[in-house]
């Protein structure tokens, strides 16, 4: 455990200290483990010394869970997890092996984050708005025929949502046209992760796979802090900084395995990394160089270091220094690696890693491009409005204030999380109806008019797009309780009953996919993410259940003492019970890791091809970009990085793992860990302000103060803001506006962070 976690993830406050013949793990004083990987310790550790403290109140044994293949919500990265339920509650989230993308570990938002689907805030009944404001209690059938009367006839708007199923969006968007559809992004996000989809298919670099990640051994990062925007990548950095040491090892016929040997061959010597981004990351400790920039000056040293590496000049002769060695390192490397993504809010940092990987091809390197988006689903909603872009939310606030929506509806997307407040209010107010298809009470389901209570990723069927552009599927791990339906259910039922042809004859979910991947050629491939519900093991269907399940009879013991027939599911080829066959089926239907004598993922090389390759069944998921260089790319457009100087400061986005994604941060998991928002400056810029670590700032016409943090890696003339936040949602990423010191602002706990952030886990 101690050799993961400081050997393997970085962390440095764990360690095994002795007195005698007394060992013990953990840290020498208490407190929070500071690793944004800890929870691995629990399913590393083959003695049972850790466990997790989330299961106190709620335990319940490993082999007495139902799980479910499914896949992780938390960033895009897409990481493979066995989610288990008891007692319809979800328990706990497992690591799901899957060689190509999160290995063996997770991060701890994908472990810890998923307990919002057990909070009381989750929907099971549809409600009706009533005259008097109140919401009354509705039946499945009576809101199916309340929705289908709103949405037939009139003017229907719909707003789908990048963390919903490709299949949901493509029903929700087949409901109301191609021109009524809104992917659920605002202006500037739309722009962002379309730019990302262009560049990753227009590109003639590779685009990796995380797996593929730690085989560079040169990075450079542009503006993407991807400990907090994309985790599990940022672990395959930390291996991949390591190769250096395994060909100084190779030299001397040292082989791999031999880590110890290894690592008192390399001492400090490590494979470059370069990071220019706005503020420090926790990379910075194996990082070779670490740039704190404004947005412009990292599209501009990225620019500079693709002119240095064509042997051409750069405009930013201050930075040619750097350039000229970052473009040095990449030169020399044999598996070069660019990131970015779209964390910083700038479109010209992606655009200058594009040209910088163009660059690196020219020279005759196989150069890598990881684009980083926000959302599990980002790149597939970009690919399913590839062809028809639809609206983005300003639009659709635009047509509702002209009076030309009749009926808006909205899919698993709280917009007052999306954009400004008075914007979402207008919105919501313009139209005559307002319905919305959500698994859990928020903002935007209080202000409907109609609320259809929408399952969770554990408890519905759909697929994915990860940022590598991998389609995943994801499968219910229990019914949905009370009259919960997966999104795609109630939107399949009332495009049936509205008579629409084209689906008059699909009765599963594997016939939705069909309809999206012949209608969608951007999405033709996700068919083959996974097998379809015919698919049978040996002739039976794969069980969620291990064979050790027990107490079935005794959970309701209280109803019955007769055990009823378990439930059928009709739409995958996974069992709710125990019975059938967990062997040889695909990677893409393991529902659960056991072997005779093993009852935890310690038993998974019986799964593997080999210790450490593919499982047997093969890896999770399709490819829908290419993962191989060599395509001719699209010209590069010239980039302006240059801008006239404006009074103020910028306004740029600072992730966190822990509170930039809003479901997660509810999670009971995660929501102590959740840091307060505020705006980040570098000491010089306070002190031109005039406030300190606690005090409040006035943001421009903002009315709501937010506290200071003083960040010494903060870059100058940059002012960093909570990004995912309730409290930041009014703020535009790289606008400019006026700071000043709110007046009898009290803030009882002022936070100072060092240049490496290193308390932000504490």
């Amino acid at each position: 455990c101690t050799r993961f976690y400081r050997d393997y993830a970085g962390g440095t406050d764990l360690s095994a200290q002795a007195c005698h013949d007394h060992i013990f793990f953990g840290r020498h004083q208490p407190g929070v483990l500071d690793s944004e990987f800890a929870g691995n310790l629990v399913e590393v550790c083959p003695t049972g010394v850790f466990t997790d403290k989330t299961l106190v109140h709620d335990y319940t044994r490993k082999w007495d869970l139902q799980s479910a293949p499914s896949v992780c919500t938390g960033c895009a990265a897409g990481c493979n997890t066995m989610p288990g339920e008891r007692y319809g509650r979800l328990k706990r989230v497992h690591n799901r092996f899957n060689a190509a993308v999160n290995g063996y570990f997770l991060c701890d938002r994908g472990r810890y984050g998923a307990g919002y689907v057990n909070d009381e805030k989750r929907l099971e009944y549809p409600g009706l708005r009533a005259e008097d404001g109140r919401f009354n209690a509705l039946d499945h059938h009576s809101a199916l025929q309340h929705f289908i009367h709103s949405t037939e006839g009139g003017r229907v708007t719909a707003v789908g949502s990048p963390r919903a199923s490709v299949e949901a969006n493509f029903l929700l968007r087949l409901l109301v046209g191609a021109d009524n559809f809104s992917a659920g992004l605002s202006s500037a996000q739309q722009t962002l992760v379309t730019e990302a989809l262009q560049l990753s298919r227009n590109t003639g670099a590779v685009i990796p796979d995380i797996a593929t990640i730690e085989s560079a051994d040169a990075v450079f990062i542009l503006g993407e802090d991807v400990t907090n925007t994309a985790p599990r990548i940022a672990l395959a950095l930390r291996q991949s900084v390591r190769n250096k040491a395994y060909t100084l090892a190779s030299a001397l016929g040292l082989q791999e395995w031999q880590d110890a040997a290894i690592r008192n061959l390399a001492q400090d010597q490590r494979s470059p990394l370069f990071i220019a981004a706005v503020a420090g990351t926790r990379l910075g400790d194996v990082a070779q160089q670490q740039f704190s920039l404004s947005p412009p000056d990292i599209a501009a040293l990225g620019v500079a270091v693709a002119d240095a590496l064509r042997g051409s000049a750069s405009d930013a002769s201050e930075l040619d220094p750097q350039a000229s060695e970052i473009a040095e390192a990449l030169n020399r490397a044999e598996h070069p690696l660019i990131i970015s993504g779209t964390g910083c809010g700038d479109i010209r940092v992606m655009q200058a890693a594009a040209q910088l990987a163009e660059a690196l091809n020219g020279a005759g390197r196989r150069a890598m491009l990881s684009l980083v988006v926000p959302e599990a689903n980002s790149l597939g909603q970009a690919m399913l409005c590839e062809a028809a872009p639809g609206l983005n939310l300003e639009q659709v606030a635009e047509r509702a204030q002209q009076q030309a929506i009749d009926t808006l509806v909205v899919m698993e997307n709280d917009l007052y999380l999306r954009a400004p407040t008075d914007l979402v209010d207008s919105l919501l107010q313009s139209c005559q109806s307002v319905i919305v298809l959500d698994g859990m009470d928020n903002a935007t389901t209080s202000a409907s008019h109609l609320t259809l209570p929408a399952a969770s990723f554990v408890e519905s069927e759909g697929t994915l797009v990860s940022l590598e552009g991998r389609a995943q599927r994801h499968f219910p791990v229990f019914h949905p309780a009370g009259e919960r339906r997966p999104s795609w259910v109630w939107l399949l039922a009332a495009l049936k009953e509205l008579g629409r042809e084209e689906v008059q004859n699909w009765q599963h979910f594997d016939d939705v996919t069909r309809g999206c991947t012949a209608a969608v050629a951007e999405l033709s491939g996700i068919g083959a993410a996974a097998p379809d519900h015919l698919f049978r093991n040996a002739g039976l269907r794969v069980p969620r259940q291990p064979h050790r399940y027990s107490g079935r009879t005794a959970m309701r013991a209280d109803i019955s003492v007769h055990e009823p027939k378990q439930l059928e599911d009709e739409e995958s080829a996974l069992a709710f019970s125990m019975e059938g066959f967990n062997g040889n089926q695909s990677g893409a239907l393991l529902p659960f890791v056991w072997a005779p004598g093993w009852n935890s993922n310690q038993s998974l090389h019986r799964f593997q091809a080999e210790a450490g390759g593919p499982l047997r069944g093969g890896t999770a998921g399709v490819r829908l970009l290419n993962d191989v260089a060599g395509k001719e790319p699209a010209p590069n457009p010239a980039l302006n990085t240059s801008e006239a100087t404006a009074a103020g400061y910028r306004l740029v986005p600072l992730h966190h793992i822990f509170g930039s994604e809003p479901l997660s941060a509810i999670s009971p998991g995660i929501r102590e860990l959740v840091p307060p928002a505020c705006i980040e400056l570098c000491p010089a810029d306070a002190a031109a302000v005039g406030v300190a670590a606690g005090d409040g700032v006035q943001i421009g016409a903002m009315t709501a103060p937010l506290p200071v943090t003083i960040n010494d890696s903060v870059a100058p003339g940059c002012a960093g803001y909570s990004a995912g936040y309730q409290a930041t949602v009014d703020l535009v990423a790289n606008s400019t506006h006026t700071l000043r010191k709110a007046e009898h602002y009290v803030n009882p706990q002022p936070t100072i962070i060092g240049s490496d952030r290193e308390d932000q886990h504490g």
